[in-house]
Order: C-alpha cells, then structure tokens, then sequence
C-alpha cells in the first residue's frame, strides 16, 4: 500500500513539474515557421537580389537572405500563435502544433519574439538599417495589422494583409543596394495582385471552414457570385501587370513567354471559375486556379532568377 501510494505521489509531482512544458520536438518548432510560406519569402526575395545590380558580398547577401526568411518563419510563428484558437476548429489547421497540443503558446510566442528582434537586429548590423526597418515593418504588418486586425473584421483582409506576403523582394533589394527601386516595387505589386485570386480561389473550396471559425472571407460575406467576379477582375489588372518587368527592361525574352502564356492561362481559368457556379464542376476549377496560381507565380519567379542568376537573359527590345 505504501509503495502504491508512493507511486502515485510520484507520478503527480512528475504530472505537476512537466505541465505547461512543450511535448513538440524540433520539426514542431520548425511547423510553427510556416515552411512552405518561408520557401515563398526565401524564393521571391532572391529574386529581388538577383534582379538588383550591387557588388554586395556575397556573405552578406547570404547572411541577409537568411534573415529575412528567419523574419517571414517568426512572422508565421506569431501569426500561428495568435490564431491558435481559430486553426482548432479548421480542417486544414487544427493539426497545427499549438492546437495538437504540442507546443504552448506561450512557447511560441518567446519563439516567435525571438526571431523577429533577432532576425531584424543582424540585418541592421550585417547589412543596413533601411533593410532592417523594411523587415521589422513586414512582420508587425502581418502579425498586428492582418493577423491581428484584417483577417476577423473585413472581407479585404486577404487584399489588404498580402502586402505583407510581398515585401520580401523590396527587403532584400534594400540589403544589397541600400535603396528601394522600381524594379522591386514591381515585383511587390505582382505578388501583391497575385494574392486574392490565389486564395479566393481556395476560399471557394473551403468557405465552410472559414465559416466555422468566423473568418469574414470573401465567400463567406459577399457570396460565391461576388467572389468569382472579384478574382477575374483581379487576373485581369494581374495579367498584363505580369509583364512589367519586361517592359521596364528587367524581363528578358523568356520571362516575356512564360508571362505571356501563364497570363492566359490564369485569365482563362478565372473566366471559367465566373463561369462555372453549381456544383462539383464550380468547386474543381476553383481548385484548379488555387493550383495552377502557384505554378504561375513560381515560373515568373524562377524564370527572372535564371535569366539574372546564370546569364541566360536576353533583352526582348534592342
């Protein structure tokens, strides 16, 4: 009896010194940054560097690449740390390791507070206080003015909140010139236009889950109707925005096609999603525009790299 009793005794101080520790390993650390989300940061400020002639060195430029994707993964983090609640009750989310259980939030918030004053302190120091500014500027506008704010008040959040998603090639031109210049800022409004189509798109798909957590999205307020009419007049500004670069110089002969087809191709799936309203055929071509965005924006981006990256562009006029 006395050795059950101290068994017991036992296993409730055990109970009582591990509450409120994380059960979460690193890969759940790691969840917490948004990975895919902080690939899109990484990817899309490269390119902002690749584009921007500077004789940066090119630790620097590595050393402030890396930043700026710790700064996007903190700004996941935080995001995740104040949605917690939300992302329970959502399907594609309550897998999360804040909701799992895994890890506390108030672990994640250290977390998510640490890399943010971390990342934006050695970009100021490695490469320069604009950047840094820049930087510090993208994450309190994801964190407080969308995730925060936006996303459970208005149907813009997804309009207004992407700015935040497309500063990272006006960040990183910043590291490796010091100033802010056309070309980024037309890499910004690209990714910027890019963003409602892409996720009313899945909002269609997905309007019960945001209804479940209160999200006031698109579909959910203004309707399905108006949802579909709201991405085809954004893919229509978005695609001919998609050749900008190639008419301020920076596009080549390359990034003229792939901008050019997927242009089409973005125009024409959104005709279709205005199109189709009813049914299974409605909610696969939304699906197919969700998809189809991503390989859109990946191309443009990917396509600018190769040209600037590797010496492969080849001018379109003279």
């Amino acid at each position: 009896m006395s050795t059950m009793s101290n068994s017991l005794v036992e296993s409730q101080v055990e109970s009582l010194a591990t509450a409120g520790l994380s059960q979460g390993d690193v890969s759940d650390f790691f969840a917490l940054l948004k990975p895919r989300v902080m690939f899109l940061v990484v990817f899309t400020a490269l390119v902002g560097m690749v584009v921007s002639p500077s004789n940066v060195h090119p630790i620097v430029a590595f050393v402030s690449l890396l930043m700026i994707a710790v700064g996007g993964g903190a700004s996941g983090c935080l995001n995740m740390w104040w949605d917690a609640d939300i992302d329970a009750v959502m399907t594609r989310t309550r897998k999360r390791p804040i909701p799992a259980g895994k890890i506390q939030p108030g672990e994640a918030l250290a977390f998510g507070v640490t890399l943010s004053v971390g990342s934006v302190i050695i970009l100021g120091l490695v490469s320069n206080w604009l950047a840094a500014g820049l930087l510090a500027f993208t994450i309190f506008f994801y964190v407080v003015v969308y995730s925060m704010w936006l996303k459970r008040t208005t149907q813009q959040n997804i309009v207004i909140g992407g700015a935040a998603g497309a500063l990272p090639p006006i960040v990183a031109q910043a590291a490796v010139t010091g100033h802010v210049s056309l070309d980024s800022v037309v890499l910004f409004a690209i990714i910027f236009m890019w963003t409602p189509p892409h996720f009313w798109a899945l909002a269609l798909v997905k309007s019960g889950d945001y209804e479940r957590a209160g999200i006031p999205m698109m579909p959910n307020v203004a309707g399905p109707d108006a949802t579909r009419f709201q991405i085809l007049a954004y893919t229509i500004l978005l695609a001919p925005l998609g050749m900008a670069p190639v008419a301020l110089g920076f596009g080549g002969l390359a990034y003229a096609l792939i901008a050019l087809i997927g242009g089409f191709g973005m125009l024409a799936l959104a005709v279709q999603v205005y199109r189709l309203r009813q049914g299974e055929p409605a909610m696969r071509v939304a699906q197919q525009l969700f998809g189809f965005s991503i390989l859109y924006l990946f191309l443009l981006f990917a396509t600018l790299l190769v040209e600037h990256g590797f010496g492969f562009f080849r001018p379109v006029f003279g």
